[in-house]
């Protein structure tokens, strides 16, 4: 069967940055939804077409990946707003942000705790990939129909480019 829209495929990858330094690695097959929230759009344009078995390297520029580094989605913070119990790593949504906070920030924007000082945390609500030029090479596993529900979502549920705050705290993944 052949890539197009709706259609659910099963990949691995292996990600690099522009120095060919390893980012990230799926070793197992994960399912993506064609055509809807899943994968970013130019990964998913290099796929249409493909069949299962095929491999497709692309070098993506930030742009057409997680985009440019913004400085203006870097924020400071009293460090005493703050639970104790915080580290670097850790992501909040900006509607999160507590009582006596400084930042206007948009309240779905995802803020990572990037730097703890005494005083002060250093939240950053860029993709942490955000600015960096990646290498992929993408194996396809298999390709099927979707279902109806994986069409009314536009997701198979894995949501891989997506960074999400954790209720508890803990750093995020990539998938």
């Amino acid at each position: 069967m052949e890539i197009m829209k709706q259609t659910v495929v099963a990949l691995t990858w292996a990600m690099k940055d522009s120095l060919g330094e390893e980012l990230d690695t799926l070793e197992e097959p994960v399912e993506f939804y064609v055509g809807g929230e899943d994968l970013l759009p130019s990964i998913e344009a290099a796929l249409l077409g493909k069949r299962e078995g095929e491999q497709v390297a692309l070098y993506l520029e930030p742009e057409h990946a997680f985009g440019d580094y913004d400085e203006n989605l870097v924020f400071l913070e009293a460090r005493s707003l703050f639970p104790e119990e915080m580290e670097e790593g850790m992501v909040l949504e900006g509607r999160s942000l507590p009582e006596g906070a400084q930042s206007e920030v948009d309240n779905d924007l995802l803020l990572t705790v990037t730097e703890m000082y005494p005083e002060h945390v250093v939240l950053d609500g860029n993709h942490p990939l955000a600015g960096i030029s990646l290498q992929l090479t993408v194996h396809i596993h298999s390709v099927r129909p979707s279902t109806v529900d994986e069409q009314r979502r536009g997701s198979t549920g894995i949501g891989f480019f997506k960074i999400s705050p954790d209720e508890e705290l803990k750093p995020p993944t990539l998938h």
